[in-house]
């Protein structure tokens, strides 16, 4: 379970990556496309000039923390996918405030910053998401609250 602020990384074929009510938070999930090494971060908010609380709560911290750890495992060519970012309050529509596409936009500068291409995505709109990220197959899946889930990257689940 990778809970707000945190990251979790593994290469073990019988674990999955899990991060539940991703709200206007962005699940970053990274991912080896040669070997079994998957990665997950659970990020609060864009950015911050230093780091404060848990590692992955920002994501200018988060992203760079969570490739660093994927590669310690032996990561080399990295891919990503992005669940989350929702807008979850409608009064911050016309303000600016829309803390789920400023989180999706700072976490997308940061992979292209690190030349990390995004394969697929499920951001925006306005219902929570869960993320699960499955180490076997390497694959990738989320599910919108009272919604089905569905695939967004690796072979079909057995």
């Amino acid at each position: 379970m990778v809970r707000m602020g945190e990251l979790a990384v593994s290469a073990s074929a019988d674990e999955v990556l899990v991060s539940i009510g991703l709200g206007s938070c962005i699940g970053v999930a990274l991912f080896d496309v040669r070997r079994p090494i998957v990665g997950l971060a659970h990020v609060m908010l864009p950015a911050a000039e230093a780091p404060s609380g848990p590692v992955a709560k920002f994501a200018n911290f988060a992203v760079p923390a969570l490739v660093e750890e994927v590669k310690e495992l032996g990561a080399t060519r990295l891919e990503a996918v992005l669940v989350g970012g929702a807008q979850m309050f409608s009064f911050s529509r016309e303000d600016g405030a829309n803390i789920g596409a400023r989180n999706d936009g700072a976490v997308r500068e940061e992979l292209d910053r690190l030349r990390i291409p995004v394969r697929a995505a499920a951001t925006g709109g306005s219902r929570g998401r869960t993320v699960r990220v499955y180490v076997d197959g390497v694959r990738v899946t989320a599910r919108e609250v009272a919604g089905a889930e569905q695939q967004l990257y690796g072979r079909e689940a057995p």
